[in-house]
C-alpha cells in the first residue's frame, strides 16, 4: 500500500502552507490507528505527522473529527493530538483537511503511544472527570453540538435540545432504530424500541444531568498514553464524536467493550462519583452503541440489543 503521488503532493503542500516551511517527504509508511480510514506516518527527516486518508467522501468525517479534537483540546483537561501541522500561517486552519486525486486527508500531530497502564488509567479517569465537570458549568449550554458528526461510520445528528431526554430520544435512539429497521430488525423489536424512546423522560424524573462536553466514542481503542519523553505516561484521547450530554454516557461506553484498567474507573469516581441509578442509565446509553454496531457490523449484535430494550422497558413497567 502506498500514497498516490498527487495525494502526497497535496499533503506536503498543506503542511508547507500551514508551517511556512518546505516539507520534502522522505518516507510515508502505513501505521495502526486509522480503524475506519488508512493511517500514515509522514517524515521529512526533521518532522513527523500522523495523516489519515480515505476516499474524497470522507472529507466531512475528517472535518468533524478535527472540530471535535479542537473542542476537547480547548478544555485543557486531557492531552489531545494537535490538529494540523502547526505554524502560524493564515491558512493553517484550512490546511488541516483537504482533498486531492479523489481522496481526502487529515493532518494530525504524530505521537508515540502505548496502551494505558495503571497510572495512566487513573490519570485519564481524573482528567476526564475534570473535563466533564468544568465543561458543564456553562448555564446557557444545551444538549447537542453546533454541527453533526459521525459515530464510527454512521452519521450522528446533534440538533440542540433543552432537555436531555428529548435529545437522547430524538438524536440517538430513534435514528438508530430507524436505520436498524432498514437493516433487517423485525418490526416488533423496533416498536418496542420506539415505545422506550417515547417514555424516556421517566428515567430522568429525579436526575437532570448538566450538558458536559463528551468525547462521545470512548472505547479503549481511542485512548492511550505517551510512550516517551518527559511527558511519558500522560494519557491521550482521540477519534472523538463530541457533543454535550450526560457525562455518564462516556463512562458507560468505556464499560461496554472493556479494555480500560480498573484504575480508570476508580480515578473517575474518586474525582466525581456517579449518581444513583447509573446502572440502569448505563444500559440505556450503551443501547445506542449496540444498535450502531448492529447497523455497521450485522446481526451479531441484534440479540444484545433485544435484551437491552426488554430490560429497559421492564424498568419502566416496574
Amino acid at each position: 500500500m502506498s500514497l498516490a503521488p498527487a495525494l502526497t503532493e497535496a499533503i506536503a503542500a498543506a503542511i508547507e502552507a500551514s508551517t511556512g516551511q518546505p516539507f520534502l517527504l522522505k518516507s510515508a509508511r502505513p501505521v495502526a490507528g486509522g480503524c475506519i480510514h488508512d493511517a500514515w506516518l509522514l517524515d521529512d527527516g526533521r518532522r513527523r505527522y500522523f495523516v489519515k486518508t480515505d476516499m474524497a467522501a470522507a472529507a466531512a468525517s475528517f472535518e468533524a473529527e478535527a472540530d471535535g479534537l479542537l473542542a476537547l483540546q480547548a478544555t485543557g483537561a486531557v492531552r489531545i493530538p494537535k490538529v494540523g501541522a502547526g505554524g502560524t500561517a493564515p491558512s493553517r486552519s484550512a490546511a488541516n483537511v483537504g482533498t486531492a486525486a479523489g481522496h481526502a486527508f487529515l493532518i494530525l500531530e504524530y505521537l508515540e503511544l502505548r496502551s494505558l497502564d495503571h497510572a495512566g488509567g487513573a490519570a485519564l479517569g481524573e482528567a476526564l472527570a475534570r473535563m466533564h465537570r468544568e465543561s458543564s458549568a456553562d448555564v446557557d449550554a444545551t444538549y447537542g453540538w453546533p454541527r453533526d458528526n459521525f459515530i464510527g461510520g454512521t452519521p450522528q445528528s446533534n440538533q440542540s435540545h433543552r432537555t436531555w431526554a428529548g435529545f437522547y430520544a430524538a438524536e440517538r435512539l430513534k435514528p438508530q432504530l430507524a436505520l436498524a429497521s432498514e437493516n433487517g430488525m423485525e418490526r416488533t423489536l423496533r416498536d418496542q424500541g420506539e415505545r422506550l424512546a417515547e417514555r424516556l423522560s421517566s428515567f430522568f424524573l429525579d436526575y437532570r444531568p448538566a450538558p458536559s462536553l463528551l468525547h462521545g466514542d470512548l472505547w479503549s481503542g481511542n485512548t492511550a498514553q505517551l510512550a516517551a519523553g518527559e511527558a511519558a505516561g500522560t494519557p491521550v484521547i482521540f477519534d472523538p464524536a463530541v457533543y454535550r450530554g450526560d457525562r455518564e454516557a462516556d463512562i458507560a461506553m468505556a464499560e461496554l467493550f472493556g479494555g480500560f484498567p480498573e484504575s480508570f474507573y476508580a480515578g473517575y469516581r474518586a474525582a466525581w462519583p456517579l449518581d444513583p441509578g447509573y446502572e440502569t442509565r448505563k444500559t440505556l446509553y450503551n443501547l445506542y452503541h449496540v444498535l450502531n454496531h448492529f447497523n455497521l457490523f450485522g446481526a451479531g449484535y441484534l440479540g444484545q440489543a433485544q435484551r437491552m430494550i426488554a430490560r429497559l422497558n421492564a424498568e419502566l413497567r416496574g
